[in-house]
């Protein structure tokens, strides 16, 4: 599909500046799992969506050049997409920043070269230390056992990785997570509370389980192109690149507007689960190295 900000030109000096900005690309809405909590509503019935690899690999060109620094791929299950690997080496060209946010599940054989890359890491989610439980929660009896031979891989190969234990169900065994994360060589563990999204909802409105940052330094483009100030924040849709550009967008009054409903205060997290972050982002927006 053809995308405005896809023709070559020089970045017009009315084009918004993305310096210090992060951008998290959802690749696909595809996921091998279906958490029960997950904000996105994956699965294996999820869509790719309308944005291309050749899409996703202009647009990040394009906050390249506007000064973006750091970019995750989440979803779904990011390394579903038919274009992972094209869009991955692209991004390592560009100098920015990457985090893949993977449930690891599976891990292609040429993907470990990738991951090793500079500037590239991982994170993922993981609910237990006892397999039944996490199955429980991922709904895939083996998700557990593959998860964690990745983990162990990942670190035996030096790929900077950061775990995210969310709290769903009541009496969860979040603490012997942490603890076998940690025996397992992850340093960086974020424990998080259950968002009411998307199969996580509990009734209560959906601006109130945001955490506050939307939108500061940060936005979401979703596999069909709309762009919000977070992937958790995604019924914000402020525009669509392949309509307008991304710095279009951002300039744009739809974006001014969505900011003014993002709560002025968020829940914020004890600062013992997760000493080495700001404590005040929910896990998918937090990255290795922080603001």
């Amino acid at each position: 599909m053809t995308t405005l900000y896809a023709s070559p030109r020089a970045i017009e000096a009315r084009d918004l500046p993305l310096t210090g900005w992060r951008l998290a690309l959802e690749l696909t809405g595809q996921c091998q799992l279906t958490c029960t909590h997950c904000y996105a509503m994956s699965g294996p019935a999820g869509s790719h969506g309308t944005m291309t690899g050749d899409d996703w690999c202009r647009l990040i060109s394009h906050a390249a050049a506007l000064g973006a620094d750091r970019v995750q791929f989440i979803g779904g299950e990011p390394t579903m997409h038919p274009a992972f690997e094209k869009v991955l080496a692209h991004v390592t060209t560009t100098g920015m920043a990457l985090e893949v946010f993977t449930n690891l599940y599976r891990v292609a054989t040429p993907w470990w070269e990738l991951f090793t890359r500079s500037g590239v890491s991982l994170a993922f989610s993981y609910y237990s230390d006892d397999p039944a439980e996490h199955a429980r929660i991922t709904r895939r009896p083996d998700s557990y056992r593959r998860t964690k031979a990745n983990v162990v891989r990942a670190v035996e190969l030096g790929i900077p990785v950061r775990a995210a234990i969310v709290e769903v169900v009541e009496g969860q065994r979040i603490e012997q997570a942490h603890d076998e994360l940690h025996i397992l060589g992850v340093t960086h563990i974020r424990v998080d509370y259950l968002r009411g999204i998307g199969r996580g909802t509990t009734g209560a409105t959906e601006a109130s389980q945001l955490c506050g940052r939307c939108g500061d330094r940060r936005l979401a483009v979703s596999p069909f192109g709309d762009v919000t100030p977070c992937v958790m924040s995604r019924w914000m849709i402020t525009g669509n690149v392949h309509q307008c550009s991304l710095s279009g967008i951002l300039a744009g009054q739809a974006w001014r507007e969505v900011l003014t409903r993002i709560p002025a205060q968020g829940r914020v997290c004890a600062p013992e689960c997760n000493p080495s972050q700001d404590g005040n982002d929910c896990a998918p927006a937090e990255q290795i190295d922080g603001e």
